[in-house]
């Protein structure tokens, strides 16, 4: 499942973000959303997998941020000219519909 969860990242544009559920969705089950956050925070390595572009069903940023917490992702996002506000991102601008 992880490898799923990886390879899903890589095709997510570039200025676009998707949520944990999106992703557990793709996996067929959105109630596996916690577990694509597990599987998340072990990310082997960002520069590949992005995950950075992962936020929670209401475009919340990740606290608990694997690489440099929540201002490093901010700061990610921000670098593909992503609107970050109160730490959070407009979903209906920014999330990607992968369907």
């Amino acid at each position: 499942m992880k490898e799923k969860v990886y390879e899903f990242l890589k095709t997510i544009p570039k200025g676009k973000v998707v949520t944990y559920g999106q992703i557990a969705e793709y996996l067929g089950n959105k109630k596996l959303a916690r577990v694509v956050g597990n599987i998340l925070h072990h990310n082997p390595d960002e520069s590949k997998y992005p995950c950075y572009k992962v936020v929670n069903h209401k475009g919340f940023l990740s606290s608990h941020f694997a690489f440099g917490g929540i201002e490093k992702q901010k700061e990610k996002l921000e670098e593909e000219r992503i609107l970050i506000s109160h730490n959070k991102v407009d979903l209906t601008k920014y999330q990607w519909k992968n369907n």
